[in-house]
């Protein structure tokens, strides 16, 4: 799942901050269409839940590589006909692995989900950036590999940040979403959030707005 970007998130961001097996699928669940085969991806999902190790930790400089392979696909899935092409792809292209590096080398608080030793999801989090709000913490991202969308990692990798948000005693918690990013919305609601603020992003011109969903 995704939140809110923020057209000056490509600057930098606010600080104080077991291998996979081989499986075999069963014919059920499979499609056969442009003499290609076409697999139910869910059935996929779920099946690979089941052999992969999955786990949350603090991200390493090492990790500066694969947490920008997911920013750009993430991204791009997320926003692309949302937000104009140019300053999506401005914004995408900054963050590349050398920007993730020095962010974490900086203390960016940065937190990576790992899927068999790849990894798969990220989230950033600090310090509540909005003054008005008497929310001590923020979630500024939560990204996922479009592939591992939909299974529950979201909600597990945030979940895993709000916990180190209340260890580092910060009560209350913030995340902003583009109120057009529908799944995101979906998100954030079923996971117990209330809307409490709205504003809005500029990105080359284009006004979008956005909602602050809160926990406490």
């Amino acid at each position: 799942m995704v939140c809110r970007p923020n057209a000056s998130t490509g600057h930098q961001l606010a600080k104080l901050t077991t291998r996979a097996q081989k499986f075999v699928l069963p014919q059920k669940g499979r499609k056969f269409a442009n003499r290609g085969l076409l697999v139910n991806r869910s059935l996929i999902k779920l099946h690979c839940m089941s052999i992969l190790s999955l786990g949350t930790r603090n991200a390493l400089v090492a990790d500066a590589h694969g947490i920008s392979v997911v920013h750009d696909a993430s991204w791009r899935q997320a926003y692309s006909g949302l937000i104009p092409y140019k300053a999506l792809d401005t914004m995408i292209r900054r963050r590349d692995a050398n920007w993730w590096s020095r962010a974490i080398q900086n203390s960016t608080r940065v937190m990576v989900l790992e899927a068999a030793d790849q990894i798969v999801g990220y989230a950033t989090y600090g310090p509540n950036r909005v003054s008005a709000l008497t929310h001590d913490g923020e979630v500024y991202e939560l990204y996922l590999m479009p592939e591992y969308q939909g299974v529950g990692l979201g909600k597990k990798l945030f979940l895993a940040a709000r916990e180190e948000l209340a260890r580092l005693s910060m009560k209350g918690c913030v995340v902003w979403v583009l109120e057009e990013n529908q799944s995101a919305i979906r998100f954030y609601r079923n996971a117990g959030g209330d809307d409490i603020a709205e504003g809005n992003e500029v990105f080359n011109g284009k006004t979008l707005n956005k909602i602050a969903f809160a926990w406490s």
